[in-house]
């Protein structure tokens, strides 16, 4: 079974994935307004009507700003960490918050979405895997760096939202003032698009076919530069950039199977040894 996956926005001006079969989906962040999402899924086809519940990696407010009064709308259920709702601004005695653990699996109809930390400056960062019994897609966001979970969880994708966020030249010949620049690239900040495409070169799984660009920073980083640099290395696979100020599109995301009938896309549990890392 095919999933549908669409940038809404991605950027520091806001950000919202929307993942999901025929029948549910689920929102990755709310960082844009209510309006706007409900304008955006409508322009593809989508509607709210499908969305089940909404999943937030952190409480930085391009992430959440649209959150409280979408959930009201639609009486939704939101999940976050403890530690995440503990850290946001937004008022949420209203709306039904529930707390989730790294690597545990999340039911959602018939999808399952699985929570991994990340490094980011925030509260308690996590990114996502959204799954059914054949397809997954990723959400790696708001990475200061990869590490063992990072590469696991992408290496069960059939698609994929990662982070490319700065030239690394860019940054350093920018305007922004020097504790900026070293807070985007200090290990809790950002990935540049050097450390995502080492990072794709080095884990990219055969079963993925779509790796959409995310989270590109306006004044140091340019689509048309993320886009070549991915493309001379990416053979047959999909590459796009995710935009700061539209929607991008339903992308239907297919998996193919191995020789003993088990879906590529599947995904696997975690080796004991990735269990420890918290």
């Amino acid at each position: 079974m095919a999933l549908s996956v669409s940038s809404l926005n991605s950027g520091s001006n806001g950000n919202c994935y929307y993942i999901g079969n025929t029948e549910e989906a689920v929102l990755i962040d709310a960082g844009i307004s209510c309006r706007e999402i409900e304008r955006r899924l409508k322009r593809q086809g989508l509607s709210m009507r499908s969305v089940r519940a909404i999943f937030i990696t952190h409480e930085h407010t391009d992430h959440v700003a649209g959150l409280r009064k979408l959930c009201r709308k639609y009486q939704l259920p939101v999940y976050m960490t403890n530690k995440t709702k503990e850290g946001s601004w937004i008022e949420l005695r209203d709306v039904q918050v529930r707390n989730f653990a790294a690597h545990e699996e999340i039911p959602i109809g018939k999808l399952c979405i699985t929570p991994f930390p990340v490094h980011h400056d925030a509260r308690d960062p996590h990114g996502f895997l959204v799954a059914n019994e054949s397809v997954a897609v990723g959400v790696f966001t708001d990475l200061g760096i990869t590490d063992e979970h990072t590469a696991a969880y992408f290496q069960r994708c059939n698609a994929a939202f990662f982070e490319s966020n700065y030239d690394e030249v860019m940054l350093e010949t920018g305007t922004y003032p020097q504790h900026l620049k070293d807070r985007i690239r200090g290990g809790k900040g950002h990935l540049s698009n050097l450390q995502a495409l080492q990072f794709f070169m080095t884990h990219r799984p055969l079963s993925m076919s779509h790796l959409f660009l995310a989270h590109l920073s306006q004044n140091n980083n340019s689509p048309d530069i993320v886009q070549k640099l991915f493309t001379e290395v990416a053979g047959s696979m999909k590459i796009m950039v995710a935009s700061r100020y539209n929607e991008s599109g339903v992308f239907s995301i297919t998996s193919e199977f191995r020789m003993d009938g088990t879906p590529v896309g599947r995904p696997q549990p975690l080796s004991p040894q990735l269990s420890l890392f918290g």
